[in-house]
């Protein structure tokens, strides 16, 4: 096989369409194990920084990039063109949810539309956006055939699921393992083919369909028992339990239990989202997914509960939240990042100014609030600076997001209130009446 033997020599060219937080790292690896990576977007200010040896995520050093570059293995662009001199084709591309919690697949296929026109008989196209199974066979297979190639024959076309964990030290994108389904057998040899040159291990599955749900499976899985902590967290406080002490106790048994954390609400691309794909799909063939529903649910409640608490406790000061000063503490959704996708704190923005608090953020990995799919009014809306003149002017503190850069000790010092969503001033000495959990 042709395209086998150009992954063995290092002489295939790899494209990336969409270079986000899957996306560039993965430019970067194949760049990186020698081939020819070349990355397409159509926002142009993001080739314009590859190409400039720039990085415009925080966790990605702008070495590794400026180091690609040098190398000569590493392009950029926003032309689509450039697919009919490439070998491989990997479209990493959002999968969002529209206003009415149902899968918004234009990306994809607007994405495919764009790419099909320059396909060629030999190369391989994969899909590694989260999506529901038979999105692969219905959307991207079917496209590529209406423009006369054959899947398996002329294109090989196979899904494989990103697992790109931001800002995670000890998982990079090549270290995680690789599941890959193909369309066909000579699709998945093709598919195991393009991912053995630059992730540690594979693991071919025997369908698209498959693939698919594997990662819906990941992502369920931890949405499902984050909503039971959640609730759990509102029956606790109620019996004035701890319920962080009660899942460390818990976390001490060696076997039948894996520790899952409560918290404000869910954020990142993949847990607030996936399940819903999969309980889209799932009524086309009669199943009504209550449990994971239920969790969807509970874990969107999260928002209002934190603000409800907060509420209770400024109420207990004689405080009305209208009118009270509450900053927020971290807008990324996840600890020591810049990613902002689906982060909860973007919900408890909106729940506090629409009841009339005089709400602001702070966060050194966003120092201003970028364009959202959701959020667009925040766009533009900077931190404020953190120093004790802002946090003693604040009748309310909330943590959201808990990053290692936050000085706790001084803000234990400061505050006069704080809500705590993530235990973060477990182990930090503070007055008593200072920290409300929620």
């Amino acid at each position: 096989m042709i395209l086998q033997e150009k992954f063995a020599d290092r002489s295939a060219a790899v494209g990336v369409v969409g270079l986000g937080y899957v996306g560039l790292p993965l430019l970067l690896a194949y760049a990186k194990a020698g081939y020819r990576a070349v990355g397409i977007d159509i926002d142009p200010a993001k080739p314009e920084a590859l190409l400039a040896g720039r990085s415009y995520i925080k966790h990605i050093p702008g070495d590794e990039v400026a180091g690609a570059l040098a190398s000569g293995k590493l392009e950029a662009t926003t032309d689509f063109s450039v697919i009919a001199g490439l070998d491989a084709i990997i479209l990493c591309v959002p999968t969002p949810l529209d206003e009415h919690f149902e899968p918004d697949l234009s990306y994809v296929v607007d994405t495919v539309d764009a790419v099909v026109p320059f396909l060629k008989a030999g190369q391989v196209l994969s899909l590694e956006s989260t999506t529901y199974p038979g999105t692969t066979d219905e959307e991207v297979v079917t496209r590529v055939e209406m423009a006369g190639l054959v899947v398996g024959k002329d294109v090989h076309v196979v899904y494989s699921p990103e697992r790109e964990d931001p800002g995670n030290p000890k998982y990079s994108a090549t270290n995680i393992p690789k599941v890959v389904g193909g369309v066909t057998p000579a699709c998945l040899e093709a598919g195991v083919a393009l991912y053995e040159a630059a992730f540690e291990k594979i693991v071919p599955v025997s369908s698209c369909k498959v693939a698919e749900l594997t990662k819906l499976l990941e992502n369920i899985y931890r949405a499902v028992n984050i909503g039971l902590v959640n609730e759990l967290k509102v029956a606790a406080d109620r019996m004035d339990i701890d319920i962080w002490e009660v899942i460390r106790a818990a976390s001490t048994k060696p076997f039948g239990f894996t520790p899952f954390f409560p918290g404000p609400g869910l954020g990142g691309h993949c847990i607030p989202i996936d399940p819903f794909y999969l309980t889209w799909k799932a009524r086309e063939y009669g199943v009504h997914t209550r449990f994971i529903e239920l969790a969807g649910e509970i874990n969107r409640g999260m928002p209002d509960y934190v603000i409800h608490r907060s509420m209770e406790a400024l109420n207990s000061r004689a405080k009305p939240v209208k009118g009270s000063r509450v900053l927020l503490l971290g807008l990324a959704y996840k600890s020591n990042v810049d990613d902002m996708r689906e982060s909860p704190t973007f919900a408890l923005l909106d729940g506090f100014k629409r009841l009339g608090a005089e709400v602001s953020y702070y966060d050194p990995h966003v120092p201003v609030v970028g364009p959202t799919r959701e959020h667009m009014e925040w766009a533009g809306v900077r931190s404020v600076e953190w120093n004790e003149e802002t946090i003693r002017a604040q009748d309310c503190i909330v943590i959201s997001t808990h990053h290692a850069a936050f000085d706790l000790g001084q803000l234990a010092d400061w505050a006069d209130l704080i809500i705590d969503t993530r235990n973060a001033m477990a182990t930090v000495p503070t007055r008593e009446g200072l920290v409300v959990k929620a």
